[in-house]
């Protein structure tokens, strides 16, 4: 298995993963502006791109494998898939433009020639109330969801990203409260485009007794019910240790997260912490809901770490 650094196909890449292309300035229309960085930025951050690369192929690990996933659960990565822990994982993060934190556990890849990319985060803010499922509207969950995008725009453009905007659902908010598991997928563009190109981010969530897990996987819009399949495997390979189960809650001992199901569709706790007009909170409390957190992207990504005969 090795990394390949082969021309990507443009895209929009959400929430905890954002790639700028090596030759994103080919793929501009002669009779569109260009919105791409300068060419000492976009060789700088294919250096970037690059270190981060050979980093990730150095600890890369593929399935079948024992994942830890911190002190809270184990992955058992099945055979096809390719793990790539932090912070090497973190590295490559960065270099595709997006922000990390404390709360990034690692990424899946399918080794195989397939679209997609899993985004692994564990967030310890505490058992996580749901009972607000069966209240929540999915109309201002999505315009919250566009809100918060927006205004991580501006910083996608320090770094010479493009923007991107939230187009719709693909899949409203469901949550089964039986496995304690919430999904819910939004479709993206690069902001203003009309080529019809839109990106999508498949999000699944397990709660557990101090936080919860995310897998977040990423793909081209028109393959979204093709790769369906591979998030419920992986969502379905994470268990919960003994003692970290959702069941194991303590409502005498256990700190309870100051936001509901809800904050992790579209960042309504940062409403309800009054924090939405302080834009500096809430890009930081933006990012530990797991909302969108990403940018301009290039699809196939994957390909870096296609499985191969020699």
């Amino acid at each position: 298995m090795r990394i390949q650094t082969a021309r990507l196909t443009a895209g929009v890449l959400l929430a905890c993963a954002a790639f700028v292309a090596h030759n994103t300035a080919h793929a501009a229309s002669p009779t569109t502006p260009s919105t791409t960085a300068p060419a000492s930025t976009a060789s700088s951050l294919e250096a970037e791109q690059d270190a981060a690369f050979k980093a990730a192929k150095a600890v890369q690990r593929a399935g079948p494998a024992d994942i830890v996933l911190r002190d809270q659960a184990h992955l058992q990565l099945p055979a096809g898939y390719v793990w790539v822990p932090t912070p090497a994982a973190a590295q490559l993060m960065r270099s595709m433009g997006n922000r990390t934190d404390d709360t990034f556990v690692g990424v899946v890849f399918p080794a195989d020639d397939a679209d997609w990319m899993a985004v692994v985060k564990f967030v310890k803010e505490g058992y996580i109330k749901d009972d607000d499922a069966k209240d929540w509207n999915a109309d201002d969950l999505l315009k919250s969801l566009k809100e918060g995008t927006e205004a991580a725009n501006e910083e996608r453009a320090k770094r010479g990203i493009p923007a991107i905007e939230v187009t719709g659902w693909a899949q409203k908010p469901q949550y089964e409260a039986a496995s304690h598991r919430l999904v819910w997928s939004a479709l993206s563009q690069r902001k203003g485009s009309t080529d019809g190109n839109q990106g999508v981010n498949y999000n699944t969530y397990a709660l557990g007794r101090e936080g919860y897990l995310s897998l977040n996987l990423i793909t081209n819009a028109k393959d979204l019910d093709k790769y369906k399949p591979d998030a419920s495997k992986l969502l379905g390979a994470i268990q919960y240790d003994d003692g970290k189960k959702y069941a194991d809650f303590n409502s005498s001992t256990d700190k309870v997260a100051a936001y509901g199901l809800a904050a992790l569709v579209a960042g309504v706790a940062v409403k309800k912490l009054g924090l939405f007009a302080i834009a500096l909170a809430f890009l930081a409390k933006f990012a530990k809901l797991a909302v969108v957190a990403g940018g301009a992207a290039l699809w196939g990504i994957a390909k870096l770490f296609k499985r191969n005969s020699n």
